[in-house]
């Protein structure tokens, strides 16, 4: 038996001039984008548009052992990640510096601050003080709900926390202090309105 990088299955047929591709069983589980493949769709809408240049940050890796199995072919057998990651993403829309962070919960009513690091949030705070534009979208997959919160609240949150105050950001704070983003059909999570109204609200 040979699976095929899209599921479906090859079998042999006894006779060995003819074969059987069976059809594979259709799963519904997963419908729709992830959180980053739809940031990544909107960045690319976005770019091709001229509207931004946001891209997302690649993870800086030390290869340390790498095999050659075969004269054109090379296979990383071991790496280590040369340095903590800060934010997920960052560029620059109207002028403006933008750097952020996305995270997805299944939570129902707040997101554990457990899913931000200690890194992330000073390197929010270093974006802050350069007058960039920090923020996290949040994403409560139970609702189907994404929303873009300052990084302002996310350091807030995360400084209380660590003396002593909770150890979430609720969802019903999120609805009412973030900025909702409305769902699209291209692209799918256009972000930047959301954006927009935060930038809108910093410069007031």
């Amino acid at each position: 038996m040979i699976k095929y990088p899209n599921g479906n299955t090859f079998l042999a047929h006894k006779n060995p001039s003819a074969t059987i591709k069976a059809t594979p069983t259709i799963s519904h589980s997963k419908r729709g984008m992830t959180l980053e493949e739809a940031i990544n769709a909107a960045n690319t809408f976005y770019l091709d548009r001229q509207i931004a240049v946001i891209h997302k940050k690649p993870t800086p890796i030390n290869i340390v052992n790498v095999a050659y199995p075969k004269r054109a072919a090379a296979k990383i057998n071991e790496a280590y990640f040369a340095q903590a990651s800060t934010t997920d993403y960052n560029g620059i829309y109207r002028g403006f510096y933008i750097d952020f962070d996305a995270k997805e919960t299944q939570n129902k009513t707040a997101i554990p601050l457990a899913n931000f690091h200690e890194h992330q949030i000073k390197h929010l705070d270093a974006i802050i003080k350069q007058n960039g534009i920090g923020f996290v979208i949040i994403k409560f997959a139970v609702y189907n709900e994404s929303f873009v919160l300052p990084a302002t609240d996310v350091i807030t949150f995360w400084q209380q926390s660590q003396n002593g105050g909770r150890k979430s950001i609720p969802y019903q704070y999120i609805k009412e202090h973030g900025f909702i983003i409305s769902a699209g059909l291209i692209p799918e999570l256009p972000y930047l309105k959301a954006v927009d109204a935060l930038i809108a609200q910093q410069l007031n």
